[in-house]
């Protein structure tokens, strides 16, 4: 069993596997940004075994040389360590190999796999296999079925090599779509071998969720609804859409961000403590958290759902596009940018306490956070302090400025000094003196060592799924005629912050 990442510091045993990480679509633009620094930095940091490749597979032809330039390229604009060490790039670059084939050419993937046996050969790489698939999720199924056709997966009861499947959100579009592509690859591979990322589990911030919570009994005492108010979670982007216009019109924020990010931050925070920290028993505890959320009725839906869709308007002083002037986007587009929910979850530590959900494009600023906002002491000493509404609220800065910070009470200095509210700020960045490593780091790195704890399972995608699935029913059928209903810029459409004023609540200034 591979130690947990969340073990604590020094006793963990973990050793880098040798293998060979394959990547399809390796000419795209999450490979460029994301896939090939991640393993840059961790070559740079001594975390890959000596025994290591990359392999590129795409359809453009190209050659190796060729293929490595634009490693090279993509390093020099992409990676957190820059510019790029050139004594470590001369042995980093033997290590990456291009592959050509059409995803659909069966052939394409025996004559890889004879290619994989001569880099097994040359580098001792042991036939340790990662597959990791940043393609569209419509080649997911095509892709396992010719890797299994050729060989590529192993069974894990046949064989000490190992082969491991990482895939890219989404997965699936809706709760039947979700079933359906798991029993597609459930066809070619176990439920062990597939590793479904989502990078913000892999983000520092949020798995020290679990040992800020658990780790420290001043905090966890409270944790719960005798303390606390509210929560609110917030996934906030200035950018639009980008180039990814044909994308959107078919996923939208809710399935993009909601449906996987939002489920992901809440469920660790709300989870009960897991009997330990194998992967496993964290998942289950995280499992239950998304069972317990209380489904919405269609008759109050709007009472509890609110979408947007940006408008034209101003990002650090400049003029930007509305959403539906974007490239590869319906003039008539009833695709949400913005949404806010609130919830509930039924079960005894959080049994009454409203959960506000919220997340955006072109929102003022890029942040993500989570904040419990505590209740306010009984009324009977400073008084004032509860009609201006100071709670204490404790933030947890997901990204970026990573860190978390505490909000108290406190008397101004002086005879008649006022109560104003001041902040305790903690910032990794600058306590510990290094950035945190990149959350594809972290999670390539699992993977090969066979560690699942920070990816999701199976049981965690459906059941997020069984919530979200009737919203997405719901607003499809139930078109929104305002939008866009909100300028680019500004934090949401105003019924965003009715969801809230009706509670007397207001969201939390960011």
């Amino acid at each position: 069993m591979p130690d947990s990442p969340l073990q604590e510091p020094g006793i963990s045993t973990r050793f880098v596997n040798p293998c060979i990480l394959v990547i399809f679509g390796a000419t795209g633009d999450l490979t460029a940004r994301k896939l090939l620094p991640a393993l840059y930095n961790l070559a740079r940091e001594g975390q890959l075994a000596p025994q290591f490749a990359c392999v590129g597979f795409a359809r453009k032809e190209k050659t190796n040389e060729q293929f490595r330039e634009e490693v090279k390229e993509a390093l020099n604009q992409f990676s957190r360590a820059k510019p790029i060490d050139e004594t470590l790039w001369k042995h980093f670059q033997e290590q990456i190999f291009y592959y050509q084939s059409e995803f659909h050419n069966e052939q394409g993937y025996k004559r890889l796999q004879g290619f994989l046996q001569t880099l097994d050969v040359k580098l001792d790489t042991r036939g340790n296999r990662v597959f990791y698939l940043a393609t569209q999720p419509s080649f997911f199924p095509l892709i396992c079925k010719n890797l299994h056709k050729a060989d590529l997966i192993y069974k894990l009861q046949e064989t000490k090599k190992f082969s491991r499947l990482i895939i890219e959100k989404p997965f699936g579009h809706d709760l039947s779509s979700a079933q359906d592509l798991q029993q597609k690859l459930l066809c070619f591979l176990q439920e062990d071998q597939i590793y479904r990322i989502d990078h913000y589990l892999g983000k520092e911030t949020v798995q020290n969720i679990l040992v800020f919570r658990f780790a420290n009994s001043l905090f966890e005492s409270l944790w719960n609804r005798s303390y606390i108010d509210h929560v609110q979670i917030t996934v906030a982007e200035s950018m639009g859409i980008g180039t990814r216009g044909a994308f959107w019109e078919e996923a939208g924020l809710m399935r993009d961000i909601v449906q996987n990010h939002m489920m992901q931050l809440l469920s660790l925070m709300a989870m009960e403590p897991p009997i330990n920290l194998e992967a496993d028993s964290i998942r289950n505890e995280k499992v239950k958290v998304l069972q317990a959320i209380r489904p919405f009725n269609e008759g109050d839906m709007n009472q509890h759902v609110i979408r947007g869709q940006y408008g034209s308007g101003y990002i650090n002083a400049e003029s930007v596009a509305g959403y539906r002037e974007e490239k590869n986007v319906s003039a008539t587009s009833n695709v949400e940018t913005f949404a806010a929910l609130r919830l509930f979850i039924d079960n005894w530590r959080w049994s009454g306490v409203p959960f506000y959900l919220r997340a955006g494009k072109r929102l003022p600023k890029r942040t993500t956070e989570i904040a419990l906002v505590f209740k306010h002491p009984p009324g009977i000493l400073f008084q004032n302090v509860a009609k201006k509404n100071e709670a204490n609220v404790l933030a947890l800065r997901i990204q970026p400025d990573e860190g978390t910070s505490l909000k108290v009470n406190c008397k101004v200095p002086g005879l008649t000094g006022p109560i104003q509210p001041v902040k305790m700020d903690f910032r990794y960045g600058s306590y510990f003196g290094i950035n945190p490593p990149e959350a594809y780091e972290r999670l390539i790195l699992d993977c090969m060592f066979g560690d699942n704890t920070l990816f999701a399972r199976q049981d965690e995608v459906y059941n997020s799924w069984k919530f979200i699935t009737p919203i997405l029913a719901y607003f499809s059928a139930n078109i929104d005629k305002d939008f866009p209903n909100y300028a680019a810029g500004s934090w949401g459409p105003k019924s965003a912050d009715q969801l809230l004023l009706q509670d007397r609540r207001k969201w939390r200034l960011i």
